[in-house]
């Protein structure tokens, strides 16, 4: 495929290495200070270019998608934090008969363990003995907390678990009540991402935990949207590129 790459942070390095490796050609990679003014995703700029993929900052990912939507070209958007801005995005891609991939977390492994964890909270909630929670560790440098892919988890749990109502984001003073469900977040050292869903009682504890090991798994979830998307048309969130819109 011929790419645009936004973003050249630590995952936009990753994904541009390993898109040249597998013999992609990326027609520019940019980070956010070039692309001021919208200029460096023109229609000009990304005549050719068969996807766009951005992993920049969440504040600049709903004028990119306008612009590319403009543009005409399918676009794969990693970052996380703009998710109230959905439904205008989505205006851009019926408008312009283009198409979005987006996604918290891109890695294959990750949304699949996003599935296990909607069938344990499922078993789950037949025993209010067990009390859900989701706990995730990211390096110290990641901008957002929870992550978007902690919110998602809770989320999930929350609409399968009958006795929780809301959710609980970070540190609390005093106790919580037992409606809610608990989402921490540990920002330490250099962790690609590790995410748990622990269901603890009184007489044992289960935890199901994803660990990413390197960001190449995330770069190739990207890509492999990148290749998806050619040729349809609409909004479709990760997962449902993976196995189907059975969430």
């Amino acid at each position: 495929m011929i790419l645009a790459l936004v973003g050249r942070g630590r995952m936009g390095q990753e994904i541009e290495r390993l898109a040249r490796a597998e013999g992609h050609r990326v027609q520019f990679a940019i980070d956010l200070p070039e692309n001021a003014g919208g200029a460096a995703l023109s229609r000009e700029a990304l005549s050719g270019v068969e996807a766009v993929i951005d992993f920049s900052q969440p504040e600049a990912v709903l004028p990119n998608i306008r612009r590319v939507a403009e543009a005409g070209v399918p676009m794969v958007v990693g970052t996380t934090g703009w998710y109230d801005g959905l439904g205008e995005a989505r205006r851009w891609i019926e408008t312009h008969q283009t198409a979005l991939v987006y996604g918290a977390n891109f890695s294959i492994g990750a949304n699949l363990f996003l599935k296990l964890a909607d069938y344990a909270a499922r078993l789950f909630d037949r025993f209010p003995a067990y009390d859900p929670y989701v706990l995730e560790h990211h390096h110290r440098d990641k901008v957002d907390a929870p992550s978007g892919t902690a919110l998602q988890l809770a989320e999930r749990l929350l609409a399968r678990t009958t006795r929780k109502s809301r959710l609980q984001v970070g540190n609390p003073v005093g106790k919580i009540p037992p409606e809610a469900l608990h989402v921490a977040s540990l920002r330490a050292g250099a962790a690609f991402g590790r995410h748990g869903v622990g269901f603890d009682g009184a007489t044992d504890s289960v935890e199901l935990v994803h660990t990413a090991r390197n960001r190449e798994g995330f770069a190739r979830g990207a890509l492999f949207a990148a290749e998806w998307i050619q040729g349809k048309r609409g909004v479709f969130e990760f997962s449902e590129v993976l196995t189907g819109n059975d969430s």
